[in-house]
């Protein structure tokens, strides 16, 4: 975390009521952890430049590792294993499905530098994991793909996912992760694309669009690998 960044946390005033001190708590913790890592970044620290007394962590967040686990879905407004429901529902045709799915992965991208740091904290927690990546990974990452899986076997007409299936639920999944990833270079290239609320529901839209089409192709090649090969032509000459 910058030195500007600190001195500003710190510059607000330290007595607020409880749901602000909370949310101070959790930016302040965020920010820090993002930036130093979870071992190398101390509740003390925390505290300081949050502008709370150190005991305000235990009474919010129970101890340091429930602040963390706290830093990982609750900037972003939930995790995404919190709204698989939404569009898991047998129900929704694909489209619908995949449109719901969309809007809410990269609705975060409307809160600029928070969400960056919240990108940054989970490829740190990849590279230097702590016991919160088992919970990420089976709730925050399994969960919603095995969702979407399921959503491109009710639209394919199978029982339950095969190699392809999750070949392109990965390639589904990739293109919202791929925007938080290239955040920067979206930005350095064409400031347009990421610079507005509306700009980021259009993403949601064409996004959708582009699932769908991966979608159709693959069933496409599923038709065309079931059909019957075509027996050969036989010759018109006869034997002598």
């Amino acid at each position: 975390m910058s030195a500007s960044a600190l001195q500003a946390l710190s510059a607000r005033a330290p007595r607020s009521d409880g749901v602000e001190a909370r949310q101070r708590l959790l930016y302040a913790a965020l920010a820090l952890f993002a930036a130093n890592g979870y071992a190398k970044t101390s509740t003390r620290e925390i505290a300081r430049a949050a502008g709370v007394n150190i005991s305000a962590i235990s009474y919010y967040f129970g101890d340091k590792a429930g602040l963390y686990a706290a830093t990982f879905g609750e900037p972003m407004g939930g995790n995404a294993g919190d709204f698989i429901s939404l569009y898991a529902a047998p129900e929704l045709p694909l489209e619908e499905a995949l449109q719901i799915f969309f809007t809410r992965m990269i609705e975060p991208l409307k809160q600029g530098e928070i969400v960056r740091q919240c990108i940054q904290l989970h490829l740190r927690e990849m590279l230097e994991p702590t016991s919160q990546w088992a919970e990420e990974m089976e709730r925050d990452i399994k969960g919603p793909h095995n969702a979407i899986a399921g959503v491109l076997c009710r639209r394919l007409g199978i029982a339950r996912p095969d190699d392809d299936v999750h070949r392109l639920t990965f390639a589904i999944t990739g293109l919202a992760m791929q925007l938080f990833v290239s955040q920067d270079l979206v930005e350095a290239i064409r400031p347009s694309l990421l610079n507005t609320p509306r700009s980021v529901d259009t993403w949601a839209q064409r996004l959708t669009g582009y699932a769908v089409a991966l979608v159709e192709a693959e069933a496409l090649r599923r038709q065309a690998a079931a059909r019957p090969a075509a027996a050969p032509a036989r010759s018109g000459r006869k034997k002598t």
